[in-house]
């Protein structure tokens, strides 16, 4: 999977712990810890069916197809709650979305354009700060998430990031949370 990593991005890690609370507090809802944030950019595939020669030969497909960009600058929010979560949207998305395209136009350099994996189309660059461990459209008693908008409502804030670099992850996904394994970083314009 390739995503960009948010580590560097202070106002969005301040904002992300300020909300944990009213995020926590909604019981269908787990918020994402602070390591673990990020924007996910396009998956390759399963760990186990993506040989080394092929992530190195990806890898070094998405460099070259990357490096006319300079890092990216956005906003993330206001929030947006949907059946999946609670999330933090990028506007403007349009140059992260030029940036998912290089990185799909580099695997299907490798692979052929009809392997590689995901739509092109409806990519909605986010970040998830809470994930749905239930159906998020009923909380676990099955009543409707629309106290879930009002208790967010609130919170319309939208936080200024530069998205620098780009970074190759082996994700899993265990107890609800993602984790992962960098494989291999990309500066943008580098």
């Amino acid at each position: 999977m390739w995503h960009f990593p948010v580590e560097n991005q202070p106002a969005l890690h301040v904002f992300a712990q300020w909300i944990r609370p009213a995020l926590r507090a909604v019981r269908v809802l787990d918020p994402v810890p602070s390591q673990w944030l990020h924007l996910t950019a396009q998956g390759v595939g399963f760990a186990d069916e993506v040989s080394q020669e092929d992530l190195t030969a990806i890898g070094a497909e998405v460099a070259g197809r990357l490096a006319g960009f300079g890092p990216i600058t956005t906003r993330l929010g206001p929030l947006t709650v949907d059946a999946g979560g609670v999330h933090l949207p990028a506007d403007p998305a349009a140059e992260l979305v030029r940036a998912r395209a290089a990185i799909r136009a580099g695997i299907g350099q490798v692979w052929g354009a009809d392997r590689v994996p995901e739509a092109e189309q409806g990519f909605c660059p986010q970040v998830s700060l809470a994930y749905a461990n239930a159906n998020a459209n009923a909380n676990a008693d099955g009543e409707p998430v629309g106290p879930i908008r009002q208790a967010l409502d609130g919170y319309r804030e939208s936080i200024p990031v530069i998205f620098d670099r780009v970074s190759l992850i082996d994700l899993d996904q265990d107890e609800g949370q993602y984790r992962w394994r960098i494989v291999t970083t990309l500066k943008l314009g580098a």
